[in-house]
C-alpha cells in the first residue's frame, strides 16, 4: 500500500472542517516564538488560517478554493497556488510558516527550496515524526495508520536536510487542545465516533478499504462496555502525553 501524500482532496470536504480544525493558543505560542521578530510571515498551505499571527504582515497560499473560502473575514485572503512554485521575489519574507501540511507537497525538496529562496529568517514547519515514541492508542484501533502515515511523512531527517538544516522542537499536545487533529484527542476517544471529525483529519482517507469502519466499530464497542476507560482511562486525566508532534525550524539564511 503506497498511499500518493498529495491525495487527499480539501475541495471535497463538508464545511464541518473549519469548526474542528481551528487554532489551540498553546500551540500557537510556540509556533510564533520561533518566528521571532519577524514583521512579514508567508504561510503555505495556509488552509483557513489557523495559527497565523495577529501582530504581523502574512501572505497566506493554499492551493484549495475551499480551504481558501473558509477563511474568516478577518483574516487576508489566500493566493491560490502550492508551495512548490512560489510567486513572490527571492529573500521577499522575514519568516515563513508551513503547518500540517508537508505531507500533502508534491516534491518535498523543491517545496522546501522555494521556501528558503523567498525567506530571509526562520522557517517554521510543524510535522509529525511517524518513528518517534508515542503513547497515543489509535493504532490499537487502526493498525494500518502507522503504514500511511510512515509513508506519508517520512523520516524527520528528509525536512531537516530539504531546509539546509534545522532544530527540532518538541511540542506538547494538551489535554483540552482546540485544533482536534488525531492525538488531540486523546483523552476524548468518543470524538473519533463522528464522521465530521474523522472527515477533517486526512489520514483516514488514506487507509485501505473497510480499515477506518473496522477501527471504529471496535472502538464503540470497547467504549460502550468500558474496556476502552480500562486500557486508556488514566489518559483523561493527563494534562498532556508523549506524541509524535514536531516543530523543524530552519534557522535564518546563510550569507553567501
Amino acid at each position: 500500500m503506497k498511499p500518493s501524500p498529495s491525495g487527499f482532496d480539501y475541495d471535497s470536504l463538508n464545511a464541518e472542517y473549519p469548526g474542528h480544525r481551528v487554532t489551540d493558543p498553546a500551540l500557537a505560542e510556540q509556533i510564533h516564538k520561533q518566528l521571532g521578530d519577524a514583521k512579514t510571515v508567508l504561510n503555505v498551505g495556509a488552509g483557513t488560517g489557523s495559527y497565523e499571527p495577529e501582530d504581523r504582515i502574512v501572505v497566506a497560499i493554499e492551493p484549495s478554493e475551499v480551504m481558501r473560502a473558509h477563511r474568516s473575514s478577518e483574516l487576508v485572503p489566500a493566493i491560490a497556488g502550492r508551495v512548490e512554485q512560489l510567486p513572490f521575489d527571492d529573500d521577499a519574507f522575514d519568516a515563513a510558516m508551513a503547518l500540517l501540511t508537508v505531507h500533502h507537497w508534491e516534491d518535498l525538496e523543491r517545496g522546501c527550496a522555494e521556501l528558503r529562496r523567498v525567506t530571509r529568517g526562520p522557517i517554521v514547519v510543524m510535522t509529525f515524526d511517524p518513528e518517534a515514541e508515542t503513547e497515543f492508542w489509535l493504532r490499537d484501533y487502526v493498525p494500518e495508520m502507522k503504514e500511511v502515515e510512515l509513508w506519508r511523512y517520512g523520516p524527520m531527517e528528509r525536512v531537516v536536510e530539504a531546509l539546509g538544516g534545522a532544530e527540532i522542537v518538541k511540542l506538547d499536545v494538551t489535554r483540552d487542545c482546540r485544533d482536534a487533529f488525531q492525538v488531540a484527542l486523546y483523552a476524548r476517544p468518543e470524538w473519533f465516533l463522528r464522521d465530521e471529525v474523522r472527515a477533517a483529519q486526512s489520514a483516514w482517507a488514506h487507509l485501505p478499504s473497510g480499515a477506518e469502519e473496522r477501527g471504529i466499530e471496535r472502538l464503540a464497542a470497547d467504549l460502550k462496555s468500558g474496556e476502552w476507560d480500562r486500557r486508556y482511562g488514566k489518559l483523561r486525566e493527563r494534562s498532556s502525553i508523549t506524541c509524535q508532534l514536531r516543530l523543524v525550524v530552519g534557522g535564518a539564511k546563510r550569507s553567501s
